[in-house]
């Protein structure tokens, strides 16, 4: 019977430096000749689907944490932000010294001073961890290097908004805007404290999710889940079988059907085995 797979991608198909372990990309493989369907399920928008993501093989994609989905090439959704709400939020977190990018399918565009605090965030990974070199320069470094500095932030085109670690609390950021956007904390840990996303109201994985089963007409009962992250939890609840990565916030194990291994512990293939995906 063909079972559909959903597929976060930070803290779920890569590690914390944005490597993909070799184990992850067989799985997605094996199941795959299986006859089975994968999907890149994540919060990122397309601009951050780098070659070596999109190289391992999927079936499709749900991106901007539901808000965009594809299929063969096809558009089935892409829910965009409202220009006025776009002006409000690069005039909040300028005026709260708040470093920012705006996510769209055509690229990422950075706030004045975002490339620059990225950059130090990886120097001071390096000096501690210098073995991690290689990782870097495969995993958060190509992110910072795409990032677009210099252009007009009030933007017709976007997806959704991350924002790095600051002294303003998340607290406050998500009383500010959550009467119209979804506010949670980010799925890069390395983005610091208070870092996070918004993202459109009304809009998650499990939506994007019921929309591509109805689109293909598939069941429910055969959908599989994998993500570590809180916006995922709808996600976990949605599917058939919501799986937890061993590395996930305490709420999504809370709400997950089973937990497995970190990613790095071999998370994705040990749990495709278990379940017969192989």
């Amino acid at each position: 019977m063909q079972k559909i797979i959903f597929l976060d991608i930070d803290g779920t198909l890569v590690n914390d430096h944005g490597i993909i372990p070799d184990s992850a990309k067989l799985a997605v493989r094996l199941a795959r000749e299986k006859g089975h369907l994968v999907y890149i399920c994540t919060g990122r928008s397309k601009a951050e689907l780098f070659p070596e993501i999109l190289e391992v093989g999927f079936d499709g994609i749900i991106g901007a944490a539901g808000g965009y989905i594809e299929v063969d090439q096809e558009v089935l959704l892409h829910e965009k932000v409202a220009t006025e709400d776009v002006r409000h939020i690069v005039a909040y977190f300028d005026n709260h010294g708040v470093d920012f990018y705006l996510e769209s399918n055509g690229g990422l565009f950075a706030s004045k001073n975002c490339k620059a605090h990225i950059q130090n965030i990886i120097d001071r990974f390096l000096d501690e961890n210098p073995h991690a070199k290689g990782e870097v320069e495969k995993g958060i470094q190509p992110f910072h290097d795409c990032l677009i500095e210099g252009e007009d932030l009030i933007r017709e085109d976007i997806n959704k908004i991350s924002f790095l670690g600051s002294d303003l609390p998340i607290a406050e950021i998500s009383k500010e805007f959550s009467d119209k956007f979804n506010v949670i904390s980010s799925t890069v840990p390395i983005f610091g404290e208070n870092s996070g996303e918004l993202s459109v109201p009304g809009i998650h994985k499990a939506t994007a999710i019921e929309k591509l089963l109805n689109h293909l007409k598939l069941d429910k009962q055969h959908s599989f889940g994998y993500g570590d992250g809180l916006n995922d939890l709808e996600m976990l609840e949605y599917v058939q079988y919501g799986i937890a990565m061993g590395n996930a916030k305490e709420p999504v194990k809370l709400a997950a059907d089973d937990i497995t291994d970190t990613h790095d512990e071999h998370g994705i293939y040990n749990s495709f085995k278990k379940y017969g995906l192989l």
